[in-house]
């Protein structure tokens, strides 16, 4: 079985332990230890955007094309990427030696990116949710106390806020990920194991990967998964949570949000979420404090050889509904989930089911397809158009799509 660990670094230390490094147990609502502090008041806030410079000539001497490439990004990007630290309250319902009087507090960390100059950051949700206090630590050790704008649980997003004023407040430059090929240079910048300003550099191993990432939905019965991951081998480690995923060019391309790995450290197998699901999700959060979601009210897979002869399917590629969620967009459409047993060598597979092979004239392949358009080109509220195969038939039905619930 897979194991997807989200990159949150949270150390399980003893209070009483003497320097305690990353993070820690607290015992009280002491939090965060004070440090040196952004000014709070001054001029005007100045946004200075990460943008290519010319490099002086005495850099040609010293270093190969690629090395210059990577030392003038590092200099321009880096200034925008922050260490976020956060302190959550610690369930300490199955710990009976902790008296049920005193709360106790964890401390983690991850990191982010300033989005503008006026002192929004990007961070993945798995950071921040929960989190009873929020710091923000900028590349030259400032540090200044961050509130919560919103979340996004289903695409591991959320924006925190620095209130206060920074003369030149460095922001990333927003690159395209419907843009990218496997095999382009891929560079990440973050804080792995706490250690600030770490750049790593690979390729763009895959694209279009979904992750069961998001909630667990009771009205749905499932959780929800995230689409057009983008998979990397740049060394992603725990405190890599939230970072930019950079091209060559130094324009985030993504958000670093896991790794595949039975260690919990880098195996060459990383995850982050593209740069258009953050053009899509963040103006939202900042606006609202969340991001609503289009919903079909449908569970599905891939079709495949075996449901192709077993409901003896004139197509070969779609995605078949399994269930469909009472009282949802698609039940009210009178779409139709399978009921009939199959037997096969693999175990027993339900089928029946419609089988989805196009949304609005745009093919659906398989189950990602959906999804992906569903996300990119919809909103609650939508009438789209299906097409479906039932009974060896195709038909296209009309469905007026909800919005995702949100329990």
């Amino acid at each position: 079985m897979r194991r997807f660990g989200l990159l949150l670094i949270v150390a399980l230390v003893a209070l009483s332990t003497v320097g305690c490094g990353l993070c820690g147990l607290l015992a009280s609502r002491s939090f965060l230890a004070p440090g040196p502090t952004a000014p709070t008041s001054g001029p005007a806030t100045e946004i200075v955007i990460a943008t290519p410079t010319p490099l002086p000539p005495e850099f040609h001497a010293r270093f190969g094309a690629e090395e210059e490439l990577l030392v003038n990004l590092y200099k321009r990007v880096n200034p925008a990427v922050v260490n976020i630290r956060v302190v959550k309250l610690v369930d300490t319902e199955d710990m009976p030696l902790w008296s049920e009087d005193e709360e106790l507090y964890q401390q983690g960390q991850g990191s982010g990116f300033v989005l503008d100059g006026d002192g929004h950051i990007v961070t993945n949700n798995h950071v921040v949710s929960d989190a009873e206090e929020v710091e923000v630590i900028f590349h030259d050790g400032s540090v200044a106390l961050a509130r919560v704008v919103g979340t996004d649980p289903d695409s591991d997003l959320a924006v925190v806020k620095v209130d206060v004023q920074r003369h030149l407040l460095t922001a990333v430059e927003l690159g395209d990920s419907d843009d990218l090929e496997v095999g382009q240079t891929a560079i990440a910048i973050g804080n792995p194991f706490g250690l600030n300003g770490t750049l790593t550099v690979g390729i763009i191993s895959a694209l279009g990967r979904t992750l069961p990432l998001g909630r667990i939905s009771e009205q749905v019965g499932g959780r929800f998964s995230i689409p057009e991951i983008i998979q990397t081998d740049a060394a992603i480690n725990p405190g890599n949570s939230g970072g930019p995923l950079l091209n060559s060019q130094g324009a985030v391309i993504g958000i670093n949000t896991a790794i595949n790995s039975g260690l919990g450290a880098s195996s060459g197998v990383g995850f982050a979420v593209p740069v258009n699901t953050i053009r899509q999700v963040i103006p939202g959060l900042i606006a609202d404090g969340y991001y609503a979601y289009p919903w079909l009210g449908v569970t599905g897979r891939d079709l495949d050889s075996i449901l192709v002869d077993a409901m003896q399917l004139p197509v070969e590629r779609g995605a078949v509904i399994m269930a469909v969620t009472p009282g949802g967009p698609a039940d009210s459409a009178g779409l139709r989930a399978g009921s009939d047993e199959y037997e096969t060598k693999y175990g027993t597979l339900i089928i029946g089911g419609d089988v989805i092979i196009g949304v609005d004239d745009t093919p659906v392949l398989d189950f990602d397809d959906l999804l992906g358009y569903l996300i990119r080109e919809t909103r609650p509220g939508q009438r789209i158009r299906l097409t479906i195969v039932r009974d060896g038939e195709e038909r296209t039905v009309g469905v007026t799509l909800g919005e995702r619930p949100r329990d």
